[in-house]
């Protein structure tokens, strides 16, 4: 039995009250939320822990439900050739779709120019040595090592996405080999799976109380005055975003037959819990289970999904390239062609450490930054005030470029249910 069976979706009622919708409900609560910012910031800023107890609640959960996924997934295949292909098929799609996002998002901050006629001075005056040390220890070789996990459990105990998928995909295809001997064994994951996922459902009734301190202190704490001196650029990173979801995602959706609109409208409530959250992580194992119960197979789920939160970021590669751009422009560097098509190709690599948590990505600019030398790192003081502002664009097009990605990946595998697709659609539309 798959183990997003033990989410389905209670049957519709007519019965059922508004007010009991979790879309409903998270709608009202960030918006709540950032009203509160707005008004009582003290008061705003002091919810915090609410939003950081969600997040929590749902990291505990995510390396076990990663790890048994793709474990299960893979076994009950038995065909590595074919996992193997999956991988490489969904690596190179990212490498194409990170690409894109950094060239649209190159495209724009140049006809747009946001850092033209920004005043430097906050650059001067602020600390940004944190970002820089943190940037020192974002190497590749680092990254690559940091895959292997020093032992078995740690991945779990330390919550390093990368590193429970490493040994998840080890552990999947240790068993795969064991033939009929291994089979006990993938029932029992799938059992423990379907608990693991019991507790999600559980979890998500806090969610819009998550969501709404989340919000409350993301206002408060930085203000909406703040946003005013940077708005063209926050404004070209939306716009941007906008333009790469529904252009690039929707041509290669529309390709494959599936519908942005209607996928938009199955994750309503996700979209809204991570722009509440402004952390993409917070919805993963929900993500999974209704890909999983979208028609797309599990075991390309679980090889797709897990990997593409950490290679597939392309709302992170949209404010790297732009972020990068508008620091030259504030401080008046005119970068040859050649150099910024060295920014943009270190980035392809830096972008892929950025985990999904808010944040994440101006570490990554810090560390793209030091490595080609070409633009001050002091510029990153101008971002300072805004850049938790724009996450919320990041998290929403890495969201919505993983379940482009793996929809993708599952049809031109042969491993997606169109009959399913267009049941659980339509019921999304009801």
């Amino acid at each position: 039995m798959s183990m997003s069976q033990h989410l389905a979706p209670e049957p519709a009622s007519g019965t059922k009250r508004w007010y009991k919708n979790l879309t409903v409900q998270v709608f009202v609560c960030v918006s709540i939320g950032a009203l509160l910012g707005g008004f009582a910031p003290d008061i705003a800023v002091s919810l915090k822990p609410l939003g950081d107890i969600f997040i929590k609640l749902i990291k505990m959960v995510i390396a076990p439900v990663i790890f048994i996924t793709i474990v299960t997934g893979i076994a009950s295949i038995g065909n590595l050739r074919k996992v193997g292909k999956v991988g490489l098929k969904a690596f190179l799609y990212f490498q194409c779709v990170t690409i894109l996002a950094l060239g649209i998002g190159l495209l724009v901050v140049h006809l747009t120019q946001p850092g033209s006629g920004i005043d430097i001075s906050a650059a001067t005056n602020a600390d940004v040595s944190e970002y820089a040390t943190a940037a020192k220890q974002t190497t590749v070789l680092k990254f690559m090592m940091n895959i292997v996990p020093e032992f078995a459990f740690g991945a779990f105990t330390e919550g390093n996405m990368l590193q429970v998928l490493f040994f998840a995909i080890l552990f999947g295809v240790a068993l795969a080999g064991t033939g009929e001997q291994g089979v006990p064994i993938r029932e029992g994951l799938e059992r423990v799976g379907a608990v693991f996922f019991r507790i999600i459902g559980i979890v998500m009734k806090v969610a819009p109380l998550g969501a709404f301190g989340a919000m409350a202190f993301t206002v408060g704490k930085f203000g909406v005055g703040s946003l005013w001196m940077l708005a063209k650029l926050m404004l070209a990173v939306y716009i941007t975003c906008f333009l790469f979801v529904f252009v690039i995602l929707n041509i290669i959706l529309w390709r494959y037959k599936v519908s942005l609109w209607q996928v938009l409208r199955y994750i309503r409530e996700e979209l809204l819990i991570v722009l509440g959250t402004s952390s993409s992580e917070s919805v993963l194992p929900r993500i999974m289970e209704k890909l999983e119960r979208l028609g797309c197979s599990k075991h390309v789920v679980g090889l797709v999904v897990p990997t593409g939160y950490s290679f597939n970021l392309d709302g992170t590669a949209i404010y790297l390239s732009m972020a990068a751009m508008f620091i030259a422009q504030a401080f008046g560097k005119h970068l040859s062609f050649a150099e910024q098509l060295s920014i943009m190709g270190i980035l392809l690599i830096t972008s892929k450490g950025a985990a999904g948590v808010a944040g994440s990505g101006f570490v990554t600019l810090a560390a793209t930054l030091s490595a080609t030398q070409i633009l001050p790192v002091q510029g990153l003081a101008l971002l300072l005030g805004v850049d938790r502002f724009m996450s919320e664009a990041r998290s929403l097009t890495n969201l919505v470029g993983n379940v482009a990605a793996t929809i993708v990946i599952a049809q031109s595998e042969g491993e997606f249910n169109s009959t399913q697709a267009a049941s659980e659609l339509g019921m999304a539309s009801d």
